[in-house]
């Protein structure tokens, strides 16, 4: 496919897309993403298979809307060298509109070898990058299982600022094998002395397939990683980054513009293996059918498949699935929503909401404003308990 898609989409939502490169060095023992150990000749090939990908993509009219945001995320994205990365933005521009201030990131760990390559990613056009740091002291790194020290870490922000990068975020972990109040805070600070424009800031969890759910390491109290939380969320608003997520926070202007998007059930195409989409088909203004998509999570089996039979799943989300799914999106966001939003991104009534919110008030889960559904700090804190109340009986 050549020359730019026409948009298509009456009133439809803003429109990202989320690319997802499946390697790593070597896979984390929290992480249960989709990664895989690096396999260098997939690499020289995954950039054509992609584009073929999103122009199987591109058959839908609703995905041929201009594009607010890209995010190349993984796995390690930072393991593609610049020219593939440039490859990759050319074939993308080439096939859709993005909007002249679109939003394009690109995660990367810190290793040395990788920071190398970040002045080709800003010349590919990649204006955000997302460091996975997760801790500046050694000790937890290792007990993380990661392979970058501290002093990496640090390294790969200076080059990040002399390739150009004005828009950083740091991954930034807590409540860590072995990490005391006063170590978290230490790693805080250490992550606040360079400065980054945004901030994920968020406890390890022990999700199931990861490795660390088969052998959990020896955490924290419950109690002290609260207070550990806590903490770090005064620290941060007194450094002036502001939170606007459970796990996010950021200066003015900064807020992560593709990531907002997922939030607030806007849509977004999704290619690479196991890469999931979101997509809407809009009529006179008014939502008539939302659906999911998921590629073939397999390396092996992406690359060896041709575009017409990437696509692994494809689920319409029924009314049930609207309520629930807007819900696990929407109050993750410290904003909340209006009714309306959630009419306008479902097509249901705002009486589907009526029950999970009186539950929610009782409970104390959300703020007692009828205009706006609020999250309280109680059902930030407790997010799972709250959106549990919008699962139909």
């Amino acid at each position: 496919m050549t020359g730019r898609a026409a948009g298509a989409g009456g009133g439809a939502p803003p429109l990202g897309l989320y690319i997802h490169l499946p390697w790593c060095v070597r896979k984390c023992p929290y992480c249960d993403f989709n990664s895989h150990p690096v396999a260098g000749a997939a690499l020289a090939a995954y950039v054509e298979h992609l584009l073929a990908d999103l122009d199987r993509a591109l058959t839908l009219a609703e995905a041929r809307r201009p594009v607010a945001s890209i995010f190349i995320g993984g796995g390690t994205p930072s393991l593609l060298p610049g020219s593939a990365v440039a490859r990759l933005l050319d074939g993308v521009r080439a096939r859709l509109t993005l909007a002249p201030d679109a939003e394009i990131s690109l995660e990367a760990n810190p290793g040395t070898a990788e920071a190398r390559r970040f002045a080709a990613y800003r010349e590919a056009g990649v204006n955000r990058l997302s460091i996975g740091v997760q801790s500046l002291e050694a000790e937890r790194l290792v007990a993380l299982g990661r392979i970058h020290s501290p002093e990496e870490a640090r390294a790969a922000v200076a080059m990040a600022r002399a390739a150009g990068f004005d828009n950083l975020n740091l991954d930034l972990m807590f409540g860590l094998p072995g990490q005391t109040p006063a170590l978290a805070r230490a790693d805080l600070e250490a992550a606040l002395t360079l400065e980054p424009e945004h901030l994920s800031y968020y406890q390890l969890s022990l999700e199931p397939g990861s490795a660390f759910h088969a052998n959990p390491p020896p955490l924290p109290d419950p109690d002290l990683v609260a207070d550990i939380a806590a903490a770090g969320q005064a620290r941060l608003a007194a450094a002036g980054l502001a939170r606007y997520e459970v796990s996010a926070y950021a200066r003015a202007g900064r807020r992560c513009r593709h990531n907002l998007n997922y939030w607030r059930f806007g849509d977004y195409l999704g290619i690479g293996a196991g890469a999931h989409a979101k997509l809407s088909r809009w009529r006179d203004g008014r939502v008539e059918r939302v659906w999911r998509e998921a590629r073939l999570a397999d390396p092996g089996a992406y690359l060896g498949g041709v575009p017409e039979a990437l696509v692994a799943e494809r689920r319409v989300l029924d009314a049930d699935d609207l309520v629930v799914e807007f819900a696990l999106n929407a109050l993750r966001l410290v904003e909340g929503f209006a009714p309306a939003d959630f009419v306008r991104a479902t097509g249901l009534p705002a009486r589907r909401l009526a029950a999970p919110l009186d539950r929610a008030r009782a409970l104390g889960l959300i703020e007692s404003d009828p205009a706006r559904v609020v999250p309280s700090a109680r059902g930030r804190d407790f997010l799972d308990d709250l959106v549990g109340l919008f699962v139909s009986d």
